[in-house]
Parts: structure tokens; C-alpha cells; sequence
């Protein structure tokens, strides 16, 4: 990415990218920032402004050409410049990541997985290698990973991170139920499943209030 935006804006540029992939599946050659906002629920001043950074191809009382668009902003999430994680722990959600084929849509290649259960180590998950967790900074060097998944229990989540940041990872993707410490060059991206539920609760509240 070549230019700083806030994290509000990137959060709905891959919203705006599926739904644009969804109408060029229908046939939908070009696209304006209203119909977009329409579709969405959105203010279609800030849907102009957030694509604006992404793009420079709308055209007045046409649009964006939608195939133009969608590669624009391919290109400003760097969705085309593959990058190779690891995830460890092949609990259930590490195996349900470990199965989901759309990250490479995202330009997310999961290379392999770790473990400490020995009746996984040595086995292949949904084609990939399941290794011991004792082999994470090794095999994170070798294989040349930029991102670390870790999908541990909270208690493992440190010294997992630990172990990825020594084996080289340029950022971190954390599921676990815990905050890291990390070095300030390591990119870390929590992703909070009580927090997310918590909002999730609240908003079905306030509309059961009503």
C-alpha cells in the first residue's frame, strides 16, 4: 500500500471489493459510489472518499468501470502479492483455517501448521504438513514465512509468538484470547472472538429494546 489511510476505511475496502466481485459475476459493467453505498447501508460521500484512495478511475454520472475497480483495489490491499503463513495449533479452528481455499483470494498462502499433539505431528490436514512445535522457528526460516497464525489457548499464545518472531514472521495473526508483547517492527492483528460477540450482543439488545 502506498498511502496511510485509517483503519475504518481498510476495513471496508474487502467489503466493497466482494460486493463488486459479486456484480461483475452478474454481468455489471459499471458501478457508482451511491449504488454501492445503497447496497451496503452506507453514506455515499464516504464510500466515494474511501474508494478515492484505492482509485482514481470514477468518472462523473458514469461510475467505475467494475472490473477497473476491483483491480485497483486488488492492488491497493496487495491481494496480488502472495504472502505464506503457518498456523499453530490444529485444534478445530486451526483446522477449519487450515480448509478454508479463500485466502488465496486474499493473496494468503498457508504453507503448513504446527502442533504439540504427537498424534497430529508427521500428518497432513487438508493436504497440508502438521509439524512439531518444537520445529516452529526452524521450519518458519526455511520456509521463508511473512505471517504467523496462532490459534493456541491463551496461556501458549506468548511463547508461540516468541518462537515465530525468532524463526523470522513479519506479523502476527492472533487468535488467541490474550494480548502479545511484541518487538515494535512486528505487525499484530488480534482478532478477539469474546470482544466481536460482546458487540454482536449489545446491538441485538438495542434493537430488542425498540
Amino acid at each position: 500500500m502506498n498511502k496511510r489511510i485509517s483503519k475504518r476505511t481498510l476495513s471496508r475496502l474487502p467489503i466493497y471489493l466482494s460486493l463488486l466481485q459479486e456484480k461483475e459475476r452478474e454481468g455489471v459493467e459499471y458501478i457508482s459510489a451511491t449504488t454501492i453505498a445503497n447496497l451496503l447501508d452506507l453514506n455515499h460521500v464516504q464510500v466515494r472518499k474511501d474508494l478515492s484512495c484505492a482509485s482514481s478511475a470514477g468518472r462523473p454520472k458514469v461510475g467505475y468501470e467494475t472490473k477497473v475497480l476491483i483491480s485497483d483495489l486488488k492492488v491497493f490491499l496487495d491481494y496480488n502479492n502472495t504472502k505464506n503463513a503457518v498456523i499453530v495449533g490444529a485444534g478445530d479452528l486451526g483446522k477449519a483455517l487450515l480448509g478454508y481455499n479463500g485466502f488465496t483470494s486474499y493473496g494468503l498462502n498457508i504453507v503448513a501448521a504446527f502442533d504439540t499433539n504427537p498424534e497430529l505431528c508427521g500428518t497432513l490436514i487438508k493436504g497440508k504438513h502438521i509439524y512439531d512445535a518444537d520445529m516452529i522457528e526452524q521450519m518458519v526460516h526455511e520456509l521463508n514465512i511473512d505471517i504467523g497464525i496462532i490459534t493456541t489457548p491463551a496461556r501458549y499464545a506468548q511463547s508461540t509468538c516468541d518462537k515465530l518472531i525468532a524463526g523470522g514472521v513479519k506479523a502476527i495473526w492472533n487468535f488467541a484470547p490474550t494480548s502479545l508483547t511484541t518487538p515494535k517492527n512486528i505487525i499484530v492483528q488480534n482478532e478477539n472472538m469474546a470482544t466481536s460477540l460482546a458487540v454482536l450482543s449489545n446491538k441485538l439488545n438495542e434493537l430488542s429494546n425498540k
